[in-house]
């Protein structure tokens, strides 16, 4: 059975090094590489990773208003934001929100995941594999590994926006924390695109589509 706990410290560990970089300092207040996101709410969603996890993993297990954890694809499917527009209501409210934490500045969003790196571990050690983590403003709930699948996918992500926001190379993952998180982008990518898209983005350059983004 998948086991990542260890791999979501990991995670953690790249968004301190990430956070902790003086050129992510230096660029605040700069426009990042995504659309309508300056780099400090980019990097305060990215922080807040870390820091849900810790939120969510300390509330008591709860199923959700459907019974039971949903598949991790099902999440996808089910979540607004991954096919609502740049401005619509639910991005709109995520890039707010992120801004309001980046408004404090480097040093206390970069506090906020040292403090929630400081309490994993004795919190991802009481987990057990079937618990259920409820996301209340989803309705729905996962279990852990899925839950950190969800996370370490935005950590993973939304690194190499920062990293691209300051023109750097990222950290090299650990494959224990890629593995996952490409495993479900390509699932994503193929229910979008279909199997022959993907498989032929990785093989073929000369029938390759436009796309294959999973989001």
């Amino acid at each position: 059975m998948t086991d990542l706990r260890e791999a979501f410290l990991a995670a953690t560990d790249h968004v301190i090094a990430l956070v902790s970089r003086e050129d992510v300092a230096a660029a605040w207040e700069r426009p990042s590489a995504l659309p309508e996101w300056n780099v400090g709410g980019l990097v305060a969603h990215l922080a807040s990773q870390p820091v849900t996890a810790v939120t969510l993993l300390s509330a008591p297990p709860r199923a959700g208003g459907d019974g039971g954890p949903i598949p991790l694809e099902e999440h996808y499917r089910r979540a607004a934001w991954v096919t609502a527009a740049l401005d619509d209501e639910v991005n709109v409210a995520i890039r707010e929100g992120s801004d309001a934490t980046a408004a404090a500045g480097r040093d206390e969003v970069l506090a906020g995941v040292v403090a929630a790196r400081e309490a994993l571990p004795d919190l991802l050690a009481a987990q057990a594999a079937d618990r259920a983590v409820l996301i209340p403003w989803q309705g729905w709930s996962l279990v852990r590994d899925d839950f950190l699948t969800s996370r370490m996918m935005e950590i993973v992500v939304h690194g190499e926006d920062l990293a691209a926001s300051v023109r750097a190379t990222a950290p090299t993952l650990p494959d224990a924390v890629l593995d996952p998180v490409l495993r479900l982008l390509t699932h994503l990518a193929a229910e979008k695109h279909g199997q022959g898209a993907v498989v032929s983005a990785l093989t073929r350059s000369e029938r390759a589509p436009r796309t294959i983004s999973a989001f």
